[in-house]
């Protein structure tokens, strides 16, 4: 899974930003959100009933909508996080380093040609309605991928290289391979319980948010949600790694990020992620206050601008209405040729972020590129005017006109919770309308809708990239363009080319680390050389906690990472509340023990593991993901 920031991290599968907890249902819930800890106004009488029976409460503020609670359709890093906590998956990824590390599977084996792995399933993991968890489940959830066109909209590309998955016994797994695949370590993949999702019909329309609680077997159980206003889980005391140390979460929507930072404050809530994260103001004006610790570490996310190459279905039917001045490579390079990242990390982003270049973030330094001098597209307003001249756009007055006598007057989707979307889309209109481009900045709450239409000329653009990358360059092959005009797919941006198909094919068959990482780069060069797509900044994980309610909690990486977000469940299944002497996990598998949260930078090193490279995906929406 991934996730994103656009329209559907990217999530994240991987665009990645989110809403408002409002109305009577919400203010009630937030009354019964008890966090450990002295509350720093009177105690409510829902709050003081909570006190008294014991409960803990960790209560999450978040921005980002709920697009589904369906493993197969989730994309949102939001969506995507949230089935982290209540299914398990074969492998997990490890805090430290991001190897992998076992999840349902105890291990896993390849064949002497790599093309038949065989997982061995735990025996100790249960469904919360107390059925055994077994590979029947796993091979079911992959059939299900593989042959439904429907349920392999967010994780159908894990499985496209696969042949055929079965399960000889409950704790045996195998799964055929049509090529060599280097990411069975890392399949991304939500493992349903197939005694309650096969009586689903029809997978496209089943969000699964009607009936609560949601059978799982993952840390957490999903006991409630209303939409764009809360989700409520509670701890699976039966969770085979270990109970998580808060009785509930609460993960709590706020359209205005300032009321979020307000109500962390005020202690009404425990955690404040931002939008996806906190602004250079509001982190500043935390800092120092008591109870509320700031956290920031490199993020896992990459801002960028995404041009519309003309909107098309996997058969070659063109919809949309983008502007056809982008299909000309000389004017998508000056559009970004006119950009000052400097002024943008200055001033925007404030030094919470550092420039970008490829898809990868420094975070993963196995897979960084950055271009060559000749390639590099720098601040250069005047190579800028002259390519829109070479194009055949012309200045009349003070506007650029085409051959056709219309005016180059563009529109940016903007996301309406993300600040950074408002101020960068303020510097762009400034810049571009310097060359004689006019610019509508068009700030949604849900962008996904004209994304999914084509109905853009351009969009602000971020995916949350897993340790591997495999999900996050996939969303960019002809195989993830929709099958429907109109309809949700994984593709990014309509991005349709053989060249790039099969650079990604051979990196997925690609075993060894350095070479593997080596075609990464190419994909990375031509992605940024084709102007698609412009990777602006690499923004930090800037969040926020109180300690009066919080303890400790584990960031990923541990040494300097995220809390919001993760690559797993870490954050919240070690969270230990404030009061507690709970202080040490009882995980034996996880390789990870540690709960106290560093703030430092460090260079995660990405480990090979199982013949793979570790993988995790997001998608499609807004500051967060797209997962």
């Amino acid at each position: 899974m991934v996730e994103r920031v656009p329209p559907h991290a990217a999530q994240p599968r991987s665009r990645l930003r989110v809403l408002l907890a409002s109305g009577a249902a919400a203010l009630g819930l937030a009354a019964a959100s008890v966090v450990p800890g002295v509350p720093l106004g009177a105690a409510s009488p829902q709050q003081a009933q909570a006190a008294d029976s014991g409960r803990t409460t960790l209560t999450v503020a978040v921005a980002q909508s709920v697009d589904s609670l369906s493993p197969f359709l989730a994309q949102k890093l939001m969506s995507t996080s949230l089935t982290r906590l209540m299914y398990d998956f074969l492998t997990n990824y490890d805090a430290k380093d991001n190897h992998a590390i076992p999840g349902l599977a105890t291990k896993w084996e390849p064949s002497a040609d790599k093309l038949t792995w065989t997982y061995t399933i735990r025996s100790n993991s249960k469904w919360s309605d107390g059925q055994q968890a077994t590979a029947e489940d796993a091979a079911w959830t992959f059939n299900k991928i593989m042959t439904d066109e429907a349920a392999g909209q967010a994780n159908g590309s894990f499985v496209t290289n696969f042949k055929k998955v079965t399960a000889p016994s409950p704790t045996k797994l195998v799964i055929e391979l049509k090529e060599p695949q280097a990411t069975m370590a890392a399949l991304d993949v939500p493992i349903v319980p197939k005694h309650l999702w096969d009586k689903v019909g029809d997978f496209s329309k089943f969000n699964n948010d009607t009936k609560f609680p949601i059978v799982g077997n993952g840390p957490f159980i999903l006991t409630d949600y209303k939409v764009d206003q809360y989700v409520k889980l509670k701890a699976n005391k039966d969770f085979w790694r270990g109970s998580p140390k808060f009785d509930e979460v609460v993960f709590k929507t706020y359209k205005d990020q300032d009321a979020a930072v307000a109500a962390l404050r005020k202690g009404e809530v425990s955690f404040v992620a931002g939008s996806p994260a906190l602004t250079p103001a509001q982190a500043n004006s935390l800092k120092g206050e008591k109870n509320i610790k700031v956290n920031e570490g490199p993020g896992r996310r990459f801002f960028a601008l995404a041009t519309n190459p003309g909107a098309q279905t996997k058969d070659g039917k063109k919809f949309g209405n983008g502007n056809k001045a982008l299909l000309d490579l000389k004017v998508r390079q000056a559009l970004f040729l006119s950009i000052d990242r400097d002024t943008l990390i200055d001033k925007v982003f404030q030094g919470h972020a550092v420039n970008g270049a490829g898809y990868i973030p420094p975070r993963f330094p196995a897979y960084k590129w950055e271009p060559s001098a000749d390639q590099k597209l720098g601040y250069d307003p005047a190579k800028a005017a002259k390519l829109l001249d070479q194009a055949g756009y012309k200045l009349k007055g003070d506007q650029r006109v085409g051959k056709d006598g219309k005016p180059l007057d563009l529109r940016i989707l903007c996301h309406a919770t993300d600040p950074n979307d408002k101020a960068i889309g303020k510097y762009l209109k400034e810049w571009w309308g310097k060359l004689g481009i006019g610019l509508k900045v068009d700030c949604l709450d849900d962008v996904s809708v004209p994304w999914y239409a084509g109905e853009y000329d351009l969009a602000f653009d971020g995916w949350s990239v897993n340790p591997d990358p495999d999900f996050v360059l996939g969303i960019h092959t002809c195989a993830a363009l929709p099958v429907k005009a109109k309809e949700s797919a994984t593709t990014d941006d309509f991005i349709c080319d053989k060249t790039y198909d099969e650079l990604y094919k051979k990196q997925l068959a690609e075993y060894d680390p350095a070479k593997r990482a080596d075609i990464v780069k190419q994909m990375q060069s031509w992605l940024y050389d084709s102007g698609y797509m412009n990777v602006i900044a690499y923004p930090n994980a800037v969040e926020a906690y109180r300690t009066d309610q919080i303890k400790s909690i584990t960031t990923m990486p541990e040494a300097a990472g995220n809390i919001y977000g993760q690559d797993g469940y870490w954050s919240w299944w070690s969270a230990v509340p404030a009061g507690s002497g709970d202080g040490t996990d009882s995980d034996s598998d996880s390789g990870s023990s540690s709960t106290g949260v560093v703030i430092g930078i460090v260079v995660v090193v990405v480990v090979l593991a199982g013949g793979g490279f570790l993988l995790m995906r997001r998608r499609r929406t807004t500051a967060d993901d797209r997962e």
